[in-house]
């Protein structure tokens, strides 16, 4: 199978993703990594013999840009890119003024090469108001919140610590869909200490009695908040157009690492560029 080169336009921590997440595919390769000081470049493991490159012309046969620069640099990057025409995807994070302005720009540039790019094709702007839009049509009539994450409960977490076997403890709290509340529980254990059992004993525990609880071990749970990310959207409907029959409502509640969901999603852009014609495309499943 023939594989899509791709060039990765900066290394912060949204390029170092698309690069683990490019080891993965079968129809994408890296081309190499584009970095404004070629001479001192050193990537980290695993991509010691990545090439490194000043400007993207100097690699080879590269067909996608994946631009991956802080959201100041975006336009003026993928502009000069564009310039070549070769396609660029971007997920920039801007103001709503700023980004309908960004978009417009990007879009004259690519009609004006004859080329396309992806826009947008990152968590949020991306995947999040996806999600959002439809929520919004299973539940039409009704009110959207959304949280930037699980809200944490220090009296919880606290009572955890305290069980036998638990180095650490993190509790977040939401309700479920039907109103009651509901407890994610994050527990380091330590060494030796078996999760069957520490889960059963968090469960006895009488801060815990009566309520919704999911238990999740993890290996670290001090990168584990560093590196994560949380969404709570839920949507809640207000009735039927008659005023009667049930009160539909949608919960979900997600803990990630934002820099791999966007570059998993910049990823899925490229696969969809060929059908494409020339202009600026905002990211969407059905691209």
């Amino acid at each position: 199978m023939r594989r899509t080169r791709l060039a990765i336009i900066g290394f912060g921590r949204l390029g170092r993703a698309c690069a683990a997440a490019l080891r993965d595919g079968h129809d994408l390769e890296l081309a190499g990594v584009v970095m404004g000081t070629r001479g001192t470049a050193v990537l980290p493991h695993p991509f010691e013999r990545v090439s490194v490159a000043a400007h993207v012309r100097e690699l080879e046969r590269v067909e996608v840009a994946l631009v991956c620069v802080p959201a100041g640099q975006v336009l003026g990057i993928a502009r000069e890119i564009l310039q070549q025409r070769l396609p660029v995807i971007e997920c920039a994070i801007l103001e709503e003024g700023a980004l309908e302005a960004h978009y417009t720009a990007l879009g004259e540039a690519a009609r004006h090469h004859h080329v396309a790019a992806v826009v947008g094709a990152g968590w949020d702007p991306g995947a999040l108001p996806l999600l959002r839009r439809l929520f919004e049509v299973l539940i039409p009539r009704g009110r959207t919140e959304v949280g930037a994450h699980p809200g944490l409960s220090l009296h919880h977490t606290t009572a955890a610590d305290g069980v036998p076997g638990v180095r650490a403890a993190l509790a977040c709290e939401s309700r479920s869909s039907n109103g009651r509340p509901q407890r994610y529980l994050y527990v380091q254990l330590e060494h030796g200490a078996i999760a069957a059992t520490v889960e059963a004993a968090i469960r006895a525990d009488p801060h815990y009695a009566g309520e919704e609880i999911l238990v999740f071990p993890v290996e670290d749970l001090a990168a584990f908040e560093a590196a994560g990310s949380g969404i709570v959207l839920e949507r809640r409907g207000t009735g039927t157009a008659g005023g009667a029959g049930p009160h539909s409502s949608l919960l979900l509640e997600a803990r990630f690492d934002l820099p791999t969901f966007a570059a998993r999603i910049m990823l899925d852009a490229a696969r969809r560029l060929p059908t494409l014609k020339p202009g600026a495309h905002p990211y969407s499943l059905w691209l």
